[in-house]
């Protein structure tokens, strides 16, 4: 009986701990820190510039941090998170006892017990017994390191030269104002060897006076003040009672010094670790409750939200708290004049969920994304394709930045200078002189296809994909043409999006390498794929992975192929023989494709679950593949609510299988005149995936789709769930 007792209070306990957790609490921020994800775990604001936290590896990791690694070598300040190539990771602190040892086998250590929330990390530097916390703000960090008693040797070093980069320069420098404060620069760049380059500039302040310190160069460790060259840093001697607390505190800029020590004064006056690491922990909170799920389980709600959470890594802030940022190329200062300027537009991954995601959910941050690309425009000429620090690194194929500026305006959010934009994209699309953004334009307006032969198309990755990229982007300028008046554009950029045509080759059933005689690639094998860069003709992927991405013209696609019973049997074949890869972006819409087809819509609900169950975990390996900054975790968090945008530029999203009883989005009425829209599931489980009727504001809802107009102004959406599929 007394057992009973104690299982009924401790149920009691578990439900009540359990209905009061807020959306901050699920995150995990170690998801994705292994199995090639490459998240990072440490901690930011949403959307923040600084981003502090462990490395794992000294040179060429991605985010910094790979899990299972058994030494941290410091805390960077500035990350990546979800790329496929290595790229910044500057301004490292880290502390340690005994003597200066400066190199990165010097200062590594060992580690246990580590834990991460958003806004927060720590962990027991093991070798040097150091207990290591780290929270942040938008432009810095602040950082807690609690040492053993020391004698003048308890040390902080700060690493000016190291990061992570495919390339080896490593120039920096360093200049000790006094014993609590340094400043300096980094160098950082050279992503996915594209030849970029920018300065991360720094101010580190101690809330204790140093006994001794100095700066070394090479291998040379001396008491001079300033230093500069390629192997460059700091270091601050301490003595320290048993268990005493030293806080560093860290404002970084890309403009200047003397913005950092400006973002540094004007975010962190004072000390309060824990009065900062509760405002970030709110900053969170406020952000990811603009989705509320309930029913599903612990772990789903813990994916769900974490995805979420690494969707608001990427853009992230890039001007200072004096709205002054360097600008596109030119790296000239300016001003953003009261928008936000955002950096890291990794736009062939994000224009397919990260930045619908943010349309839909966070309509303030996503328009001044948009305004910030159409900066980049004014100051340098052309709209971005893979921008990094005001860097274009020209990363990917395609077109990217024009589906989502057309998606962005067709779904309401028309505040900014779309003129400007709609020029550039026009100038990007039908530029044949020497245009950096569409490599084998020519080639592509001659044959209505790109060659794979062809003079103009040397600089081309892929003749396929980018074919496939153009049509879609042209589609996309087709769709801003018609909404802006533009009759005779419209026509002229439909026509191009129908290229499509030109590569199919009805004996294979594939869209297939072609040579300009018309002739195809030989011998040509649809499943050969080595990853990287993929198969002849085609980008990390293979026939398989292209020949159903048209988007923006399901239908045609279908009738090429033969008609809808042809096209479906090819889909099948896709899936039943797992030619499917979710973590290729292409791929990603596949499984919603079914919901073109009437009486084909059950098998995307038992797809999209499939991979939902199998590929998304709570562990390190949790993430299927690179996150390319948030695309993985943003096709998660939309499948999981039962809504996929198929093809940005058109309103409209296709309908899955949602894992939650109820899914509630909080709109923003700045934006939008709904204040929230519902999706309520009945009997939703495992076993239950299948929809067996709709009602959309209490009336029955006969399509598989929802306009992005009917989500934002408000309502509710009911499914009745089942185990059985409904064929109509």
């Amino acid at each position: 009986m007394k057992r009973l007792i104690l299982l009924f209070f401790f149920l009691v306990f578990v439900s009540c701990f359990q209905s009061v957790r807020k959306p901050v609490d699920y995150v995990n921020p170690f998801i994705g820190t292994s199995n090639s994800g490459n998240t990072f775990p440490g901690a930011v604001l949403p959307f923040g510039m600084v981003s502090v936290g462990p490395h794992t590896e000294t040179d060429s990791c991605r985010s910094g941090y790979i899990s299972g690694r058994p030494y941290f070598y410091g805390f960077g300040h500035v990350h990546l998170s979800g790329t496929g190539c290595p790229e910044l990771g500057n301004i490292i602190l880290a502390p340690t006892t005994g003597n200066v040892k400066h190199d990165t086998s010097g200062y590594r250590s060992t580690y246990a017990r580590q834990s991460a929330m958003p806004g927060f990390f720590e962990t027991n530097l093991t070798s040097f017994n150091i207990h290591a916390e780290m929270t942040a703000t938008i432009h810095t960090s602040l950082n807690r390191y609690t040492f053993p008693e020391c004698d003048g040797d308890a040390n902080i070093l700060l690493d000016v030269s190291q990061r992570f980069s495919w390339n080896r320069d490593r120039d920096g420098y360093a200049r000790i104002i006094s014993p609590t404060e340094v400043e300096g620069w980094s160098l950082s760049g050279d992503f996915c060897n594209t030849g970029n380059r920018q300065l991360v500039y720094f101010v580190a302040q101690f809330n204790k006076g140093a006994t001794s310190f100095g700066t070394w160069t090479d291998d040379s460790l001396t008491a001079d003040l300033e230093t500069t060259g390629s192997q460059i840093g700091a270091y601050f001697r301490f003595q320290t009672k048993p268990s005493e607390e030293i806080l560093v505190k860290v404002g970084i800029s890309y403009v200047s010094i003397e913005n950092a020590r400006l973002n540094l004064n004007v975010e962190q006056p004072g000390w309060d670790f824990k009065s900062i690491r509760q405002n970030a922990y709110k900053a969170w909170n406020d952000e990811l409750s603009r989705i509320d799920v309930k029913g599903g389980t612990e772990a789903q709600r813990t994916i769900f939200y974490t995805g979420l959470y690494h969707v608001m890594m990427h853009p992230n802030l890039f001007c200072d708290v004096n709205g002054e940022y360097p600008a596109m190329g030119s790296k000239e200062i300016l001003n953003s004049n009261g928008h936000k300027r955002y950096t890291v537009f990794s736009l062939w991954d994000t224009y397919r969920t990260v930045h619908p995601l943010l349309t839909l959910v966070y309509p303030d941050r996503q328009l001044d994304m948009i305004h910030s690309m159409v900066s980049m425009v004014r100051e340098n000429g052309w709209l971005p394709k893979w921008e990094l620090a005001s860097s274009e690194t020209y990363v990917m194929v395609g077109d990217p930045a024009v589906p989502v500026i057309t998606d962005t305006y067709l779904k309401g959010l028309t505040g900014f200078d779309v003129e400007t934009a709609y020029e550039a994209m026009k100038n990007s699309a039908d530029d044949v002189d020497e245009n950096p953004i569409r490599p084998g334009l020519q080639s592509y307006l001659s044959y209505g296809y790109i060659p794979m032969e062809d003079p103009g198309s040397k600089d081309v990755w892929g003749s396929v994909s980018t074919t496939l990229e153009y049509n879609f982007a042209d589609w996309n300028l087709a769709q801003l043409a018609k909404s802006l008046g533009h009759a005779q554009d419209y026509d002229r950029y439909m026509a191009r999006s129908r290229f499509y045509r030109n590569l199919y080759d009805s004996d294979t059933g594939f869209l297939r390498p072609r040579y300009t005689d018309g002739t195809w690639l030989t011998p040509f094998d649809p499943v050969f794929t080595n990853e990287w860069p993929g198969s002849p003709g085609y980008v990390e992927g293979s026939a398989w992975h292209y020949s159903f991405f048209v988007n923006h013209d399901i239908p045609g696609l279908a009738k090429l192929m033969g008609g809808n019973e042809s096209f479906l049997k090819k889909l099948d074949q896709c899936f039943e023989e797992d030619l499917f890869v979710l973590w290729n972006e292409p791929d990603m819409a596949y499984p919603y494709l079914y919901t073109y087809f009437q009486g084909h819509e059950w098998k995307t609900q038992k797809i999209v679950r499939e991979s939902i169950y199998k590929h998304f975990r709570t562990g390190p390996d949790g993430i299927p593949g690179n996150d390319d900054t948030g695309t993985l975790s943003a096709w998660y968090v939309f499948s999981a609510m039962g809504l996929y945008p198929v093809c940005p530029g058109n309103p409209e999203y296709r309908l899955g299988s949602p894992i939650f009883d109820t899914i509630q989005i909080h709109l923003n009425q700045k934006h939008y005149p709904g204040e929230v829209f519902t999706i309520r599931t009945k009997n939703a489980s495992e076993k239950n995936r299948y929809i067996q009727s709709m009602q959309l504001n209490g009336n029955p809802y006969p399509n598989y789709y929802l306009q992005h107009k009917d989500i934002v102004a408000g309502g509710e959406l009911v499914l009745k769930m089942g185990s059985q599929p409904v064929q109509n």
